[in-house]
């Protein structure tokens, strides 16, 4: 069990350790302080986050998972449990091969093939796929971490069903984040607040906010994962931030399907382009089953 403590100060509510303090904008591509943190009225750009609500129906969604559910699911780390379609890894030593890898199950066609109409992922091959459980009563989380970018290449496509819950974007970075001052009012990129200050005259002027610098290890931003939604993370959000699931954030069974592509040594022109071309034939061929 999780114990918050609450520490108030005069107009200040700090947030508990490991708390969010700013939320994601879909409609803005900003971050933005959440009301009760001390980051309350600013806000920064945070690229490389794309999401599409209702990427597929509540029957296709009930029909994914029951299919899911007749293959067994693997004891997985931090409670979770999974199925994975993919090669043969050893990334602390860098190596790959097919092993008894049979493709992407044959239901994830439909899902690939919908991608297409997104245009950040247009050219996306996905050469694995990793079906994760979550459940409340197993504690189920995932901590904080990157990707591997040696096979995985930019982009990270995640399908998330059954329930909604929160991607946190985090990093242990030094390096300051420039946020800018926004008023409740305002929902777009102008980063302008402006208030009303009175000279020793009475005659009101116009004042603007300065720009605010914070340590990047200082912020912490939800991205809110409705059900049935597709998140994609690229750029920024894929090389500068960590992700990860907080523990209270599974209040309900969650699946999440989460694909991959190769990195640029396995794709055409790199070192192992043949290896990728093998994988990627077995992957498309979405014959698949859990390896």
């Amino acid at each position: 069990m999780e114990i918050f403590y609450w520490v108030f100060f005069p107009f200040l509510l700090i947030f508990p350790q490991g708390e969010d303090n700013f939320t994601y904008c879909p409609a803005t591509g900003l971050a933005k302080g959440n009301e009760r943190s001390e980051f309350a009225g600013w806000a920064f750009p945070f690229p490389g986050v794309f999401l599409v609500e209702e990427f597929i129906s509540e029957d296709e969604e009930c029909e994914i998972v029951e299919l899911m559910d007749r293959d067994d699911w693997k004891p997985s780390q931090s409670g979770r449990k999974k199925q994975d379609y993919g090669p043969k890894v050893n990334f602390k030593k860098q190596r790959l091969k097919a092993g008894s890898f049979t493709g992407l199950p044959s239901f994830s066609r439909k899902i690939v093939a919908q991608m297409k109409a997104c245009a950040v992922l247009s050219g996306f091959l996905p050469v694995e796929q990793c079906n994760l459980d979550y459940r409340p009563e197993r504690g189920s989380a995932i901590d904080p971490h990157f990707d591997d970018w040696w096979l995985w290449g930019e982009r990270l496509v995640s399908l998330n069903l059954l329930s909604k819950t929160v991607l946190s974007m985090s990093c242990d970075s030094e390096d300051p984040i420039q946020l800018f001052p926004i008023s409740n009012e305002e929902q777009s990129a102008s980063f302008t607040q402006k208030s009303a200050c009175r000279s020793p005259g009475g005659e009101g002027t116009e004042c603007f906010l300065s720009p605010r610098l914070v340590p990047g290890k200082e912020v912490s931003v939800a991205i809110l994962l409705p059900q049935r939604s597709l998140v994609v993370l690229h750029g920024d959000a894929r090389y500068k931030w960590k992700h990860g699931i907080r523990r209270r954030h599974i209040q309900h069974r969650r699946v999440c399907i989460t694909f991959r592509e190769l990195s640029a040594d396995f794709c055409a022109g790199g070192r192992h382009e043949e290896l990728g071309k093998e994988l990627l034939q077995i992957a498309l061929s979405f014959q698949g089953r859990p390896v």
